[in-house]
């Protein structure tokens, strides 16, 4: 099976220099859970997914302590409701993952799944020509499950 018969598409996406409030707004309005962050010509630059609105361990330099970070900046406990607030203005080339994997849409169902695995990912972009067309993700997968019964 190929890509594009469970692919969602078309993809939603931002610019870099949309703020991460634009982006979490329209992150939480079309219910998805990661959005390609494209150029002015509509070239894919980088991804923005939930994950990059958590807090990560981070080490710090020269010890063996880890302590939590939450968009590249170091938080204490008491400060975690300031760095979202703080967030709104941040722009998403600040925290976006670049390079982006992707895919065609002509690869297949199982070779998308190799890669997700192999690279710890939920969705893998689908691309024509450095331009997102359609997004992959685990939630599209379902539609392996569920066949559509009306034929």
């Amino acid at each position: 099976m190929k890509v594009s018969e469970i692919m969602s598409s078309p993809v939603m996406t931002v610019k870099g220099d949309q703020t991460l409030e634009q982006a979490a707004q329209l992150m939480l309005d079309n219910n998805i859970g990661g959005v390609p962050v494209v150029d002015d010509d509509g070239k894919l630059i980088g991804i923005v997914t939930e994950s990059d609105f958590s807090a990560k361990e981070h080490a710090i330099p020269f010890s063996r302590i880890y302590a939590p970070q939450l968009f590249g900046e170091w938080m204490s406990k008491e400060g975690v409701e300031k760095a979202y607030e703080s967030a709104r203005k941040i722009t998403v080339d600040k925290i976006m993952s670049a390079p982006v994997i992707t895919i065609t849409k002509e690869d297949t169902v199982a070779e998308a799944v190799r890669i997700m695995l192999d690279k710890r990912i939920h969705r893998v972009l689908v691309t024509e020509q450095d331009f997102p067309i359609g997004i992959l993700s685990r939630h599209d997968l379902l539609k392996l499950v569920v066949r559509d019964t009306k034929d």
